[in-house]
């Protein structure tokens, strides 16, 4: 038995729960369903709750009399009679009908399922029942049509399928029943065929998703453009969560290629060792290389090895030249001297040393300050014959790299100097010192950079493999001109040309025998 305070703290949770008796029971582990109904009805109508715990003293007279008035109208059912009401227990609601009926009275009694008195129905008001199922109508609705309960319902079909088929072929409704058993199965069927779609969709949606994820390719995923190797990774990520035939019939690959791939993985790398002189030879030359001059370097060395594994192997180990787009720098400064005829005409070959030279001048901006670069080119080999490296680009930069030149020259040599219109190649020092020299001055049209596209080219590749994709933030113009030198002659002494056979320009005039 519960106290007075439990009973009420049970009816006031359950009213402000929205009278919910699974909350209640949740909240506080009691009571049963019934007896919340009791307290709640018992609450409703008196305004509080019995405070003893006497059965006897729980409902009223009225209560009593009520109940026993909805046992006669709807049946004489105690179990309906309590739950529409809410209250008593079924043994107390007998003991009310007793007492009602002690003078000698017979109560209403609902009779059972075997009582003769029970309503019959006949052979066709089954078999109709059955066939209104059949053409889908709901189960409620029959029982509601004949007064029966759905159980009822259910029994009639037990009884009847069996024999339904045999009788309704006497009958015009047999062949909408065929149709119907027949459109069934091919509603079965669609419905695994679009189980089987959609499970198909799912996993070349979460094939595609894994692949991303793994390959981290930017320009989206192709799946007939992986190789095997990468299928094999991307499978070998779901196996877990399909079967191993669908995922290799899905991505296209024969189930040996996967486990020739599956047991590469676990391979010692061939390449390791060539790896790491790939690594060496980029990093010490100023990471400006690409992979057919590494294999250049790598041929020089002794190592036989294919072109196409050094680009791999490069890609790989994400190592790339360096490369950036060349900001054009201009010297012109108007006709300020008449000018000369361009003999070199964009012919930039020469057979000998000395006489063919290019010459312009470069800027480097640096968050320092800006340097200049004026060197002399041979067309020969690309040696650099001379240069000199400044703040300003002024006459004196020039001046001072073509006595330079000037000083390498033997008796008989007097090569072609070819520049551009710019202002330092027409002054008259520089003149004055071209001709003393006995060297032919020739000049590129004005502004255009193909006459002299030799030296451009030089530009470009120093400046690509030297300047560019590098910060030079806290580097002092003092320091820049240093490792800018130390640039230019690693060019003419180690930087391999492919032009040249594979070796840089000092290297290729000694095998010549020009230089000892």
């Amino acid at each position: 038995m519960y106290s007075y305070d439990e009973r009420m703290r049970a009816v006031q949770f359950y009213i402000e729960s929205g009278c919910s008796q699974i909350m209640v029971f949740h909240e506080l582990g009691y009571p049963s369903p019934n007896a919340l109904r009791q307290w709640y009805n018992e609450y409703m109508q008196t305004g509080t709750l019995h405070s003893k715990a006497n059965r006897r003293d729980v409902y009223s007279q009225e209560q009593i009399d009520a109940a026993v008035a909805y046992y006669n109208e709807h049946g004489g059912s105690l179990i309906a009679t309590c739950r529409a009401l809410g209250y008593p227990d079924r043994n107390t609601m007998s003991q009310w009908v007793r007492a009602a009926y002690s003078d000698g009275g017979k109560p209403p009694v609902r009779r059972c399922k075997s009582d003769r008195e029970l309503v019959r129905y006949t052979p066709e008001q089954k078999q109709a029942a059955v066939e209104a199922w059949m053409s889908g109508t709901p189960d409620y609705k029959i029982a509601a049509q004949y007064g029966v309960c759905k159980a009822t319902v259910y029994n009639w079909k037990k009884e009847l399928l069996g024999k339904v088929s045999v009788r309704m072929k006497k009958q015009e409704d047999t062949a909408s029943f065929e149709a119907l058993s027949d459109n069934k199965e091919e509603l079965e069927a669609e419905v695994k065929s679009l189980q089987a779609e959609i499970h198909r969709l799912k996993m070349e949606r979460d094939i595609l998703e894994k692949a991303a994820e793994i390959l981290k390719k930017g320009d989206g995923i192709n799946l007939e453009s992986l190789t095997n190797a990468e299928k094999a990774d991307v499978i070998g990520a779901m196996t877990g969560e399909y079967r191993l035939s669908e995922l290799l019939k899905s991505i296209k690959m024969a189930k040996s290629s996967y486990f020739y791939q599956r047991k590469a993985t676990f391979r010692p790398d061939k390449y390791k060792n060539l790896r790491a002189s790939i690594r060496s030879v980029f990093r010490d030359n100023f990471q400006c290389y690409g992979y057919r001059r590494i294999h250049t370097e790598l041929c020089k060395g002794g190592k036989i090895i294919s072109e196409k594994v050094v680009r791999r192997i490069m890609r790989e180990e994400d190592l790339h030249a360096r490369c950036a787009k060349r900001r054009r720098y201009s010297s012109y400064m108007g006709e300020i001297s008449p000018a000369v005829a361009n003999i070199v005409s964009r012919d930039f070959h020469a057979d000998a040393p000395n006489r063919k030279w290019l010459t312009d001048l470069t800027e480097f901006a640096l968050p320092a300050g800006k340097v200049y670069l004026s060197p002399m080119v041979d067309c020969f080999d690309g040696c650099i014959v001379s240069w000199t490296i400044g703040t300003s680009p002024n006459a004196e930069l020039a001046n001072t790299m073509l006595d330079e030149a000037i000083a390498q020259l033997g008796k008989d040599e007097h090569p072609i100097v070819h520049s551009d219109r710019g202002g330092h190649y027409r002054w008259p020092d520089w003149i004055r010192k071209v001709e003393s020299a006995g060297l032919v001055r020739s000049m590129s049209k004005k502004g255009c950079s193909p006459d002299n596209a030799a030296c451009e080219g030089f530009f470009g590749r120093l400046k690509n493999e030297m300047f560019y994709g590098r910060s030079w933030m806290g580097v002092s113009i003092d320091a820049f001109i240093g490792e800018l030198d130390a640039y230019v002659r690693w060019y003419n002494e180690k930087r391999i040309k492919l032009s040249l056979g594979g070796m840089s320009p000092l290297e290729y005039r000694r095998s010549l025998g020009l230089i000892a």
